[in-house]
Parts: C-alpha cells; structure tokens; sequence
C-alpha cells in the first residue's frame, strides 16, 4: 500500500521530519526558503496534508487549487493563517498546538513586560553606545512591577499563566477583561478580577494583549485606546500582529501618551512599521515567546501527532473543526 503525501512548509526539527518519514511520502522546506502562494499551490497540489506555521496562508483560493487536501496541522496555537470556515466547508481538517506552550510563553511576556518597564533595552543600547559616564539619581528610572496593577486583555491559559505569575509572585493587582467571565474557582487561582475593557485601559499600570487575533479583535488597541491609558504605563503584546495599531502606538509612544511598549508580535511581520525602529522606549523581539528548545520540540510533535492521528489513525489530538471528523 503506498504513503500518502504530505507538506511539511518550513525547516522542522530533523527527528520530527524523519518520524513524519516513516508514515507518510513527505516533501520538506528544510531550506527554509521563502514561498510565494502560488509556490505554496505547486507543492501542496497532491497532498493530503500539510505540515504549517503561521506563515501559511490555507484559504478558499489556496483549497480550491489542492482538492486532495484533508489535514493542516499548525505547529503553533495560534491559527489566524487558517480560514477555517473555508477549510470546514471543503471538508479540510484543521489542528493547532494548544498547551504545550502555555507555561513558556507565559514566562516570556512576563520577561518582555519586566524588560519594558525597567528600560532594560534601552540601557542596554546606552551603555553599547559608550554613553555612561557617570551615575545619576533618575538615569533610566522606570516603573515599579511589584504591587503595581497588572491588566490583561485575553484570559485564555496564557493570560492566565501570566496573572499567576503576577499575582503570586510580585504581589500585583490583576485586572481582566475577557469576551467571557472566568469562573470563580480560576479568578481566585489567578487572583483577578474582571472589569470592563475601559477601567482595564485606564487602570493598568502594565497592560498585557494575549487575545487571539481575529476580523473583530483587529487594531483591538489602537489612538484611542492608547489615549484612555495612564502615561505611565506600559504595554506588551505577545498575541498576534494586527491587534495593535503600530502606527498609532509609535506616534504614542513618541509623545509619550504611555511610558514604553514590549513588542514580540508586528503588522505584517517580519516586517516592523519603520517608526517602531527610532522610538528609544519599545523593546522589539522577533515572534519568540514560545522559543524555547522543549517547548518548540513539543509544538513539532504535537502537529506530526495530529498529522499522524488523523491520516493513519483517524483520531487527531487537537482539531480545531471537530465538525469534519463527522
């Protein structure tokens, strides 16, 4: 009985590729070289499944060209290269890496939001630059992390992970808001309290974005969010490019609306918005919350899992469109 064919769209760890090997017919990217969508087109024709990131744009035009597609299996949690109700429709699994990453990614938008509030970056850029001289009073004083109050827009497990670590490790005041309540038994694990999007903006000494991306949470922070918030806060995203308006949190930031920004996510990255580039108070990391060598092990491992459950075993671990197993 011959393999199936599958994807895999971008350079992977070698022992997940080889795993994939032993079940199916795969074409890789190892080079990791930069596919136009119609080179996604060529190569997908065929195959049965797909190996992605978020880099791969799988939509109607992209389903239309690739009827033998059953299985997209991200290697992230986040899906918004996915339209899944285009892939629903045409009957095309699609799966994410949710969990695995919870705990890391936690730790790195806590790590991007002490960095930001202490000017770690920006220090760092002055000292590199021969500019300390001496010591003085007020050089590079930032804001205080412990007991200050701790806002985060997105209360999924990674907003959570990072409220846990607020509250219970420096003594914050956690706020929330959240499309839905958390119960009270996790409200109380996380020491939070829920309150409107408006006191979230104007009360947060340190606004955290973990929402996913989506049409309606678009430019979810933009002028007039920023212009709500206290000019001594600060904000970091660590969910997806596109919440934040980068324009109108550059010229924010270059007034100083709000004291600084953490960045690891960007419109139309790996692309920053050129203003983001001279503004001294953002700290910009390149899309690597999650980047940790467990941590990515477990998201390859998991999308070959899912990949593998469902062509071999029929049974996925992680479908994000249940609907079409039926």
């Amino acid at each position: 009985m011959s393999k199936l064919s599958i994807l895999v769209a971008r350079a992977v760890f070698p022992e997940t590729l080889a795993r994939l090997e032993q079940h199916f017919e795969v074409e890789h990217n190892q080079a990791d070289a930069a596919w136009t969508k119609q080179d996604l087109i060529a190569r997908l024709r065929g195959k049965a499944g797909a190996f992605t990131t978020g880099t791969e744009r799988i939509d109607a035009e992209v389903l239309a060209a690739c009827p033998e597609l059953k299985v997209c299996a991200n290697m992230a949690v986040g899906y918004n290269n996915f339209d899944v109700p285009a892939m629903t429709a045409k009957g095309v699994l699609a799966t994410n890496t949710p969990d695995v990453l919870t705990e890391t990614t936690a730790d790195f938008g806590f790590a991007l939001l002490m960095a930001t509030a202490r000017r770690i970056a920006e220090s760092e850029h002055y000292l590199r630059a021969g500019k300390w001289t001496k010591w003085s009073f007020d050089m590079f004083a930032g804001a205080e992390v412990h007991g200050s109050t701790l806002g985060i827009l997105g209360m999924g497990r990674i907003g959570q992970g990072i409220a846990r670590r607020g509250a219970h490790g420096f003594g914050m005041n956690v706020i929330y808001h959240n499309r839905s309540r958390l119960s009270p038994d996790l409200e109380a694990a996380c020491k939070a309290r829920y309150v409107s999007k408006d006191e979230l903006l104007k009360t947060a000494d340190h606004l955290v974005l973990v929402l996913p991306y989506s049409a309606e949470s678009h430019h979810t922070i933009g002028a007039a969010e920023l212009a709500r918030m206290k000019p001594t806060a600060t904000l970091v995203n660590i969910a997806r490019g596109g919440i934040v308006d980068d324009a109108a949190l550059a010229q924010a930031l270059r007034d100083k609306r709000i004291a600084a920004a953490g960045l690891d996510v960007f419109e139309g990255e790996p692309k920053v918005h050129p203003d983001l580039l001279t503004v001294p108070n953002v700290v910009l990391t390149p899309h690597i919350a999650s980047a940790t060598v467990p941590t990515r092990r477990a998201m390859a491992d998991l999308a070959a899992d899912n990949l593998i459950g469902f062509l071999v075993n029929g049974k996925p671990l992680t479908p994000l469109n249940p609907e079409v197993l039926t």
